[in-house]
């Protein structure tokens, strides 16, 4: 089984990416997480660059104590017509105390002449003289050859020379980069076998996404003989991103059987995604291919049937193996298979060829049809399936509401809801001021329903999304309103639509409160037995 060594640039090179500010903790507790997951290096950052990268080192130096992975400083070659031992870089470099060093060499004739402002002969000479320097000081040194194939393009024989200084230096791996992102996945396999053919060094690559092929020419670069890959989680980078080692490594290990991480680690590569998508305060994109919400999502009825059969159908991988987990979808699209399976994980019995199954499918159709969706309300759906069954309760009842906004002169505008419910036998009638028309219908539902379920004490809304339908219609539109809300232990999503907000967000208030007061009544029911 092929060793391909996982090389993590997500505190350095993800970092650039636009929207991204890693703090000094956010950065140990990334480099913490990447450790438990078994990288074999972490790039912290380039020391002497910026006064927060210094801190982190030093920081590291003192209490990062890391089991598994190898944590490198980044810089560059020393600077054209300077002392190696006199350059700040390698000052920096060695300040830093890791172990493992990156450096980083034009290997494009073209960055030589038009950006370093040297001659050919001059950057070969920074390439050997800031490695050897280095590996004299106890150092182990990647070489990252910048822009290498561009440079391999333009110029062959430059780009080998400058990888075969850093290998006369004493780098110990030499890693080809597609810095500008542009490559195309057979020319990469190519290079990387032409380069392996006269090289006798372990080679690297590290590939920016720039084409969107970023995954594919690593993966293929390590199939041609690269025994580093280079990354970041989530593909976090500067421009469109580097490659996504969440995509690289389980691709290498299940389908091409070569030892990267653990099958044990793998089960936590969902979870180490998120949390560093939490950090860099990044939604995780749904779509994203095995840790993405909607990874093993089906929607449709066909595929949720032969799922159910089969797994391997219509899913590429068991998704336990990267910690995920399968997910049927509920619309217009489901058939009673989709809706039987869905009942069951949500704690409803239905069977299949039930008389609710139909039920219930036949109303989600009709619903969607008006404009519903209840991928992420799944509360709503709860309720829907619960109210087909003889066992649903029925907590209260409305009877009628009205909203009334007036705008005082040199005043707010002041929102007044005024509701109607019936409680088992009881009709209560109640009024209540908010910060707005929906938030006064809620705190008009909860003055009425406290009193008999004071678990409504704990229970908040923290989220309210509204979404026109067709915007043709202009003002007349319907409206579907998402609710967000959430209590000490829980939180989950409601729904509504009507052409009218307010109305549209009395359903999905109603729903909220209504699915806390079935949850809070489950587990009641659980203490009893």
């Amino acid at each position: 089984m092929k060793k391909v060594y996982v090389y993590d640039t997500t505190l350095r090179d993800g970092a650039q990416f636009e929207g991204i500010s890693f703090s000094v903790t956010d950065k140990m507790r990334i480099a913490l997480k990447l450790d438990e997951l078994g990288v074999d290096f972490i790039e912290g950052g380039w020391p002497g660059s910026n006064p927060k990268d210094d801190e982190f080192f030093a920081k590291a130096a003192k209490s990062l104590k890391l089991k598994k992975s190898k944590l490198t400083a980044f810089g560059s070659t020393r600077r054209a017509g300077t002392k190696t031992a006199s350059d700040i870089v390698m000052k920096g470099l060695l300040k830093a105390e890791t172990k493992h060093l990156t450096i980083f060499g034009k290997s494009w004739d073209l960055h030589v002449k038009s950006v370093l402002k040297t001659t050919l002969n001059e950057n070969l000479k920074m390439i050997e003289d800031s490695v050897k320097y280095l590996t004299k000081k106890g150092r182990h040194v990647i070489f990252d050859a910048e822009h290498f194939f561009d440079g391999y393009e333009d110029n062959p024989k430059y780009a080998l020379e400058t990888i075969k200084a850093a290998f006369n230096g004493g780098a110990k791996t030499l890693v080809l980069c597609d810095t500008n992102g542009g490559g195309l996945t057979s020319r990469v396999f190519e290079v990387v076998e032409e380069v392996k053919s006269v090289i006798k060094a372990p080679l690297g690559i590290h590939v920016h996404n720039d084409a969107d092929m970023a995954v594919a020419n690593s993966i293929a670069a390590v199939q041609a003989g690269c025994e580093q890959v280079q990354g970041t989680f989530n593909g976090y980078g500067e421009r469109c991103g580097n490659a996504n080692l969440v995509s690289i490594l389980p691709t290498l290990k299940f389908n091409l059987g070569m030892d990267c991480l653990s099958k044990f680690e793998f089960k936590d590569l969902t979870e180490a995604s998120r949390y560093i998508a939490e950090i860099a305060n990044i939604k995780q994109q749904d779509s994203q291919p095995y840790v993405g919400r909607s990874a093993f999502a089906h929607k449709a009825g066909v595929h949720v049937n032969a799922v159910l059969k089969n797994s391997r159908s219509y899913e590429h991988i068991d998704p336990a193996k990267v910690g995920n987990k399968r997910r049927m979808l509920i619309s217009e699209l489901s058939g009673k298979s989709s809706i039987a399976e869905k009942a069951d994980d949500m704690g409803v019995k239905i069977e299949k060829s039930s008389k609710e199954a139909s039920t219930i499918l036949t109303h989600v159709q009709n619903l969607e049809k008006e404009g519903y969706q209840f991928e992420l309300a799944e509360a709503s759906l709860f309720l829907l399936m619960k109210r087909a069954s003889d066992t649903f309760k029925k907590y209260f009842e409305m009877k009628d509401f009205r909203v009334i906004i007036e705008k005082r002169k040199d005043g707010p505008i002041v929102s007044e809801a005024t509701v109607k419910l019936k409680i088992g036998d009881k009709v209560k009638h109640t009024v209540s001021l908010g910060d707005g028309p929906v938030h006064a219908l809620d705190q008009a539902l909860r003055k009425s329903l406290v009193e008999i379920y004071p678990s409504l004490k704990e229970m908040h809304l923290s989220d309210f999304r509204v979404r026109v339908l067709d915007e043709r219609s202009a003002t007349a539109a319907k409206v579907r309103v998402l609710i967000q809300s959430q209590d000490s232990k829980d939180s989950w999503w409601t729904v509504g639509v009507s052409e009218n907000i307010i109305e549209a967000s009395w359903i999905a208030l109603k729903d909220s409160i209504e699915y806390k007061f079935v949850k809070d009544n489950k587990k009641k029911g659980k203490k009893k037995k």
